[in-house]
């Protein structure tokens, strides 16, 4: 990652939850940030803001200390569970980046999450029809050309399968605003699937073991094996590619805006 960082002059990050194997961490004292995150991405290309979605296993920890160690570093930003990054605040005219928190949308009714995070101590109860009021209003604001939606679970899949609850509550509110891509983790392998007018891309291999994947409806390329997605990002186009865990190309597209997001 970090060569890759530098070869493409990377000017920001994006971690799509499950920063903290297995149970998230405990506080911003803990410490997995150093060991799972402050030690290891030690690359000078990759001394850069690091955008991060919380997912699952975060939950079975304590969300918030993901959200406060904002305050203690200089590369984490995770300013609250769900968020607007501005293309100011991200050095470019072309971009608005939107995380948000799919845990309370996908997670409420699983009880295996639920078990889990009793297990630890704790459980946490979130409002998802404020935060999906909310995407939905800054959507519907943003004026950039390229608006890029970030979560943890995927929307489709051939991995763990489609989140029945983001097909419903997320993907019409990506479709009616012109959002181009959503990228998302949960999943231990690369994806490239195109549904409608948005492409989804799961970039959820930075794991120790990738998973067994298939092609679905739309799926323009999945592997299941260790690496990273990168992004370059002009007026008329967003190249992606996925890397392997050695830093080789597996796979290219040219992603098009669309007349519908250039409206």
């Amino acid at each position: 990652m970090g060569a890759a960082a530098q070869e493409i002059t990377s000017r920001f990050v994006i971690s799509a939850g499950d920063n903290f194997y297995p149970a998230g961490v405990r506080s911003v004292a803990d410490p997995h940030w150093k060991v799972s995150f402050e030690d290891v991405y030690t690359a000078p290309a990759l001394q850069t803001a690091w955008y991060a979605a919380l997912g699952n296993h975060d939950y079975r920890g304590v969300a918030q200390a993901q959200v406060d160690y904002t305050r203690h570093s200089r590369r984490w930003r995770m300013p609250d569970r769900y968020y607007k990054v501005s293309a100011a605040a991200l050095g470019t005219s072309l971009l608005d980046l939107f995380v948000i928190d799919t845990s309370p949308l996908v997670d409420r009714d699983n009880y295996d999450e639920i078990l889990q995070q009793l297990a630890r101590g704790h459980l946490e109860r979130r409002d998802g029809a404020r935060q999906i009021a909310w995407l939905d209003d800054e959507l519907r604001r943003s004026t950039a050309p390229w608006k890029i939606v970030v979560g943890h679970h995927p929307i489709y899949s051939g991995g763990h399968g489609d989140s029945a609850e983001l097909v419903d509550q997320i993907a019409p509110l990506l479709e009616a605003h012109g959002v181009q891509v959503y990228i998302n983790g949960h999943d231990h392998d690369l994806q490239h699937i195109r549904r409608g007018r948005v492409d989804y891309v799961c970039a959820g291999a930075g794991a120790d073991s990738a998973a067994h994947v298939t092609p679905v409806d739309g799926t323009r390329y999945c592997v299941s094996r260790p690496g990273f997605a990168m992004f370059r990002l002009d007026r008329q186009a967003l190249r992606l590619e996925f890397r392997d865990l050695t830093g080789r190309a597996l796979y290219q597209a040219r992603l098009e805006r669309t007349d519908h997001a250039r409206g």
